[in-house]
């Protein structure tokens, strides 16, 4: 059970993030706990990002179709954080395949910095162009620019064709990822593979107004969202909430001391088939 539900005043108790990470193919460590900027534009990304450093997240997660990635870039670097303190994540829009690297020049300038952390495929591309555009990431991440590279909304079977082509396997798919999709044997799957799973849209579709999540909510003295939260971490899935509220944002970070017993998962992951 958690202790309280820390607030945003100044002087008030820091939030209890939790520590826990994924290994990544070139060495990295990927924070489970990341934050999220879909739909965040202008000032709001920039301060919201600057909310969820100052919070205490290292992973921050944009992309280029976020049209974002200048606001996001200007919180990291004005975070007072040492790079390698916060893991960044930008995405490249399949319809850019054939300049994607002239795109990732562009994120790198807009972002302001010399690499990210890690580089994903939106969504898959044409069936024609899949190989090329991975190719194309495999160089990037070989001249330094990518420290890892991905994928985002692909199958298992797509995985299989990348890994297959090139020998080199995705070191993350980012999927759509709550308990009203929850798949075992997806989940299984890409672990089998070492592909590390990053789950967006986890608090979205109804999910946090589910008796289920209410109850446990309700037991353990905590939100809806900081139950939802705790699953994805607890199934070592990677969760990037998104807020442009400086409460909530804290909050969402605040469940290193957040508890779920197994019968509680279990529950959870029942609301898939419910």
């Amino acid at each position: 059970m958690r202790g309280h539900r820390a607030g945003t005043t100044a002087g008030m108790t820091a939030p209890a993030l939790p520590p826990t990470t994924a290994a990544l193919p070139s060495g990295a460590a990927i924070p489970l706990l990341g934050f999220g900027t879909w739909q965040l534009t202008d000032r709001a990304a920039t301060d919201a990002t600057a909310s969820a450093l100052a919070v205490g997240y290292r992973h921050v997660d944009t992309a280029t179709m976020y049209r974002n990635e200048r606001e996001v870039g200007a919180a990291v670097r004005d975070s007072g954080l040492a790079r390698d303190e916060v893991f960044v994540t930008t995405k490249l829009p399949p319809d850019q395949a054939g300049p994607a690297r002239s795109t990732l020049e562009q994120s790198l300038e807009l972002l302001g910095l010399d690499h990210v952390d890690l580089w994903l495929i939106h969504w898959p591309p044409p069936a024609d162009k899949g190989l090329e555009l991975w190719r194309a990431f495999l160089q990037a991440q070989d001249d330094g620019l990518v420290r890892d590279v991905g994928v985002s909304n692909y199958s298992l079977e797509g995985l299989d064709a990348l890994t297959q082509a090139t020998g080199v396997t995705p070191a993350v798919n980012q999927i759509k990822w709550s308990p009203l999709r929850f798949d075992a044997a997806l989940l299984a799957g890409h672990h089998d593979r070492g592909v590390v799973v990053e789950g967006y849209s986890g608090l979205k579709g109804g999910t946090m107004e589910q008796p289920v999540v209410t109850k446990i909510a309700t037991r353990i003295g905590c939100s809806p969202a900081q139950v939802l939260v705790r699953w994805q971490l607890d199934h070592g899935v990677v969760a990037i909430p998104k807020s442009a509220n400086e409460s909530r944002i804290r909050e969402n970070a605040d469940v290193g001391a957040v508890t779920l017993t197994p019968e509680d998962m279990a529950a959870l992951d029942a609301l898939t088939s419910s």
